[in-house]
């Protein structure tokens, strides 16, 4: 087989076996770099010597992929930040290839791994390693200077030699594992890489979530990814992402996205289809006015996040007092009527009687009134200002 036939076959596999990471591995770009020995990546790019992807079993080829994809999601180039390349460069590696192994990957004779770092973040790490390096005075030419190091050409040469020394030294305790190569993706200026790593991060996190959802992340990636798993989500990010369940909008790579294609790097591009779903908004006497402005904000927010919808948008206190159908180009003009007292049957009730097959009911209410004993056949959220106890659904506190 061709390099070109066993990255595919390795692909389908990883979709397979390991579809979290065969997702990420989609969206690589492929680099044949003759200067690279076997292959590294950036987090972005997958660099790979073809002579060397031709001679290797599949595994290894699919572990390359594999290595390549978690790189791009662990975004070692963002956390870098002032450590040393080299050191970083490993001691990423150490943590991707650590979890790889984790998840059953057959390593590569020559990769980094090494089972004390196993549970490790990268840069924990990366502290490790350096005092090791400053241990065995290696660290002085752990990266090379760059040209705007100003130096004496006596200063230059006596650096020369102790590089000379250290490299001598080092060949002679060397490991198994070759140095990490360091490269970058010079085709591409800064202000693109940083435009096309928030576009990956962007579908990076949808992958994660519908994984997550369905309980099919690969083992150790709370350690990879550790912002993943930690950070608190705002209340409107998580409204946002519930919602998101609920629209068919998908990314596709049929059409891929053309923008950065004709450098080889092919994302999905995002095929929106309609989020169709109903709205209630309750304006009883006991929902004051910055409260009910705080809510049709909201339902404004979620018009102008979505290309094409069709939201039913129902206002109730003890009974409905307006239905309006909102699709898309439509503002939010709308009289609001009410200010008695709090009863939720009645818009499921209208629900039921008039709208046609729904699927999500979102419920704005400060949760004072009364809730109908049965549970509907959809989809239900309660969108509160404090946390109240409700028959069935899911609340969501405006904090």
């Amino acid at each position: 087989m061709t390099p070109e036939e066993k990255i595919a076959k390795a692909k389908a596999k990883l979709m397979l076996e390991h579809p979290y990471i065969g997702s990420i591995a989609t969206v690589l770009k492929l680099d044949d770099n003759k200067e690279t020995l076997t292959f590294n990546s950036d987090g972005v790019s997958l660099k790979y010597n073809d002579e060397y992807f031709e001679k290797a079993p599949l595994d290894e080829i699919e572990f390359a992929l594999a290595n390549g994809a978690m790189h791009a999601v662990l975004k070692h180039t963002k956390r870098r930040h002032d450590r040393v390349g080299r050191i970083w460069q490993a001691a990423t590696d150490l943590a991707v290839n650590s979890m790889l192994v984790k998840n059953d990957f057959i390593l590569p004779p020559y990769v980094y791994y090494d089972e004390r770092f196993e549970g490790m973040y990268a840069e924990e790490i990366y502290d490790i390693l350096k005092d090791e390096m400053i241990y065995n005075q290696t660290l002085d030419d752990a990266e090379a200077p760059t040209p705007d190091d100003a130096q004496s050409e006596e200063g230059k040469e006596n650096q020369k030699q102790s590089q000379e020394q250290n490299s001598q030294s080092r060949t002679e305790n060397t490991q198994t594992s070759p140095p990490a190569e360091q490269f970058s993706l010079e085709e591409i200026s800064k202000e693109e890489m940083e435009t096309l790593q928030e576009e990956l991060k962007e579908y990076f996190e949808q992958i994660f979530q519908k994984f997550n959802r369905q309980g099919e992340l690969p083992k150790g990636m709370e350690i990879l990814v550790p912002e993943y798993f930690s950070h608190k989500i705002h209340w409107r990010e998580l409204l946002y992402r519930y919602i998101a369940e609920f629209a068919k909008s998908t990314y596709s790579f049929m059409p891929p996205n053309m923008k950065y294609l004709y450098r080889g790097i092919c994302l999905p591009s995002l095929s929106s289809d309609l989020l169709r779903i109903v709205i209630a908004i309750d304006t009883s006497g006991s929902v004051d006015e910055s409260l009910l402005g705080a809510f049709l904000s909201e339902v404004d927010g979620i018009m102008q996040s979505y290309g094409n919808y069709e939201i039913d948008l129902i206002t109730a206190d003890a009974k409905v007092q307006s239905h309006k159908v909102f699709l898309p180009g439509e503002m939010l003009d709308y009289t609001v009527s009410g200010g008695g007292g709090t009863d939720f049957r009645p818009v499921f009730e209208y629900i039921d009687r008039e709208i046609d097959y729904p699927t999500l009911l979102l419920y704005f209410t400060d949760g004072m009134g009364t809730f109908p004993q049965s549970e509907p056949h959809y989809h239900v959220m309660w969108v509160m200002p404090e946390d109240k106890e409700v028959p069935f659904g899911e609340v969501l506190l405006l904090v």
